[in-house]
């Protein structure tokens, strides 16, 4: 495992962990599939998984032993069986990732004591290591690459749609992973959605073209936006990408390791301190990211978190005018003692299509 999450356990005094985020079950093991759990105890790793999967698993998570829930008729009847039979006395389980249903198995099932706990893995997750850093830095080339190509097709006439299935296309041949999540591609006053779904809206002369993607590289992701216009600029369309620009360039300049989030959400506002546009600011301003397009830690005017060396962090400050459109630039940074060094490469100044 990257990180020995059973130091951990034993500093915690937990005596059994049950796993069941999809992204911490792959983080710890290994595993890149679906339906699978994972069950620590003291010094033993049980991966539970159904017959779909068992070969994969068996292949991919060294130092697993690899249970068939079927077998048992269920997850929770298979969780209780292993807490027997390893005579364990308390389980803490992840509160924020288990269903009813499950949660319900587990009480019913099983007689130690249950615990719920939350962010271990995550925290854990939030600080990358080489190897991640390596994926992620791929996952961004990938990204630069196909925002390349498809500036190419954007065109009057085409619409949302087919340029989002051009995007996933770029990305899927210049690299990424196959299961990877959906692009945002909008346009004109669509562009207001901050997570808006591609429509058969075609591009028109004077859009704003929203595009919010990313690639995965070895289950590791990047995250991306960039805005653009077809034709020439309004003087509305330059006056707030100019301000998103220099919003995210002192978002920039304020991320380094000791630095609180929060701080960089607060740089995020200077440049459009005095302007009308402020009231449309959108407060998430970036987030963590890397084996989920969304971890910790998360930027904005609430946020705890205190950034440390090799954080990989999003940089998204955007301003969403509704029925007439948004802009959102968005980067991807590593967090490193000096400042941050930026991964994605892809032009930031105002691109205008002819």
């Amino acid at each position: 495992m990257k990180k020995d999450i059973h130091q951990i356990m034993e500093e915690q005094g937990i005596e059994a962990l049950f796993i069941s985020e999809i992204h911490n079950v792959r983080y710890l093991s290994g595993y890149k599939s679906d339906d699978a759990y994972l069950l620590l105890i003291r010094d033993k790793r049980y991966l539970i998984t159904d017959p779909r999967y068992i070969e994969e698993a068996s292949d991919n998570c060294k130092g697993y032993q690899i249970v068939n829930w079927r077998d048992y008729n269920g997850v929770g009847y298979t969780v209780a069986d292993l807490l027997l039979s390893e005579k364990v006395e308390s389980l803490y389980f992840e509160e924020n990732n288990i269903s009813f249903d499950l949660f319900s198995q587990l009480k019913k099932e099983t007689k130690a004591k249950l615990f719920p706990v939350k962010g271990i893995i995550e925290n854990l997750r939030s600080v990358k290591n080489l190897d991640e850093i390596v994926c992620l830095r791929k996952a961004c080339e990938i990204g630069d690459r196909a925002f390349s190509r498809i500036l190419k097709d954007i065109r009057v006439g085409v619409t949302e749609r087919e340029l989002s299935a051009k995007l996933a296309y770029y990305l899927r041949i210049e690299g990424s992973d196959a299961r990877c999540y959906e692009n945002i591609t909008l346009s004109g006053a669509r562009t207001s959605l901050l997570h808006g779904i591609p429509s058969d809206k075609p591009i028109e002369q004077g859009d704003l073209i929203l595009m919010d993607f990313g690639a995965g590289y070895q289950g590791y992701l990047s995250d991306m936006s960039r805005t653009v216009v077809m034709g020439k600029a309004t003087e509305k369309q330059r006056e707030i990408y100019s301000i998103i620009k220099k919003s995210e360039e002192d978002m920039m300049a304020s991320v380094k390791a000791g630095v609180d989030a929060r701080n960089t959400y607060i740089a995020s506002l200077k440049a459009m301190e005095d302007s009308v546009y402020k009231a449309y600011h959108y407060t998430g301003v970036g987030h963590g990211i890397g084996l989920a397009v969304h971890e910790k830690p998360f930027i904005g005017p609430k946020s705890k978190a205190r950034f440390v060396a090799n954080n990989i962090i999003t940089l998204e400050p955007g301003i969403y005018i509704p029925k007439w459109g948004g802009v959102r630039i968005e980067d991807q940074v590593i967090v490193t003692d000096e400042g941050c060094e930026v991964l994605t490469k892809s032009p930031r100044d105002l691109i205008e299509l002819n």
